[in-house]
């Protein structure tokens, strides 16, 4: 306690920091801030830009930036980013914004990658499943691993499927995103000996249509398969960089 009072006094510590060192999380108007959640958890918090305001992203992103010296950021709009990168220029002009689709990572000079020897094989069905299939990827890249993406490979044209097994077998961990009926993880668990998580999508349309079908279709495999729910790219990309930091730690 002595140590992170003396700190805040000569400003090697902002009170900011030292609240979250304290209490594992900082809070200010735009809400709460879990800052010990991957030191608890293995898996840091992510900012869910859809629903809230510019400001509350802006600020949330800038209290991530000061506690863990970066941020992670899904369903991003782009009046969200444009907003967020111009107020980063000044506030934190030295981070550095890294985006895919509407999955944002903002990262200070501070901040150590990790780095895993392990590697997480991102997979879609179609184009159309990309987004989703993106926060996984940001979140597998974030903590270290090596992310292999195969897209396009749904099964309505099987030979794109199959020409693609030998990457498939390649990867220590799979996440597989598809809508409609959800094929796409079945068949792609049937064919490796590694863990495959469904990602449902929900692009799907008509008769279980908002990925209805294609959470059913999953959790009703007859191959072995874990499943998260639709559109939760962020959660199966936590699930996926847990076990590869599992890998990880059994190589060394």
């Amino acid at each position: 306690m002595r140590e992170l009072l003396e700190a805040v006094a000569d400003g090697s510590l902002s009170p900011t920091q030292a609240e979250a060192k304290l209490k594992g999380y900082v809070t200010d108007d735009a809400g709460r801030f879990d800052a010990a959640r991957e030191q608890r958890r293995g898996i840091p918090e992510a900012i869910l830009a859809e629903g809230k305001s510019i400001q509350q992203v802006i600020s949330l992103t800038e209290l991530a930036l000061e506690t863990t010296d970066r941020a992670l950021l899904t369903r991003v709009s782009d009046e969200q980013f444009a907003a967020l990168e111009s107020a980063l220029s000044e506030s934190v002009p030295e981070a550095t914004l890294e985006r895919r689709y509407s999955t944002i990572r903002v990262v200070s000079p501070e901040y150590d990658s990790p780095s895993l020897d392990a590697t997480v094989g991102i997979v879609t069905a179609g184009s159309v499943d990309a987004p989703v299939a993106d926060e996984a990827h940001v979140v597998c890249a974030d903590a270290g691993a090596t992310v292999e993406r195969i897209d396009d490979v749904g099964v309505a044209a099987l030979d794109r499927t199959l020409d693609q097994v030998d990457r498939f077998r390649a990867a220590d961990v799979l996440v597989v995103a598809a809508g409609r009926e959800g094929a796409l993880p079945t068949v792609v668990a049937g064919l490796v000996d590694t863990p495959v998580i469904g990602l449902p999508v929900s692009s799907g349309y008509g008769f279980g249509g908002d990925g209805e079908a294609a959470l059913a279709g999953m959790l009703q495999s007859c191959t072995v398969l874990s499943v998260v729910n639709v559109d939760a790219g962020f959660v199966a990309g936590g699930q996926a960089t847990l076990i590869a930091r599992a890998i990880d730690a059994g190589r060394r």
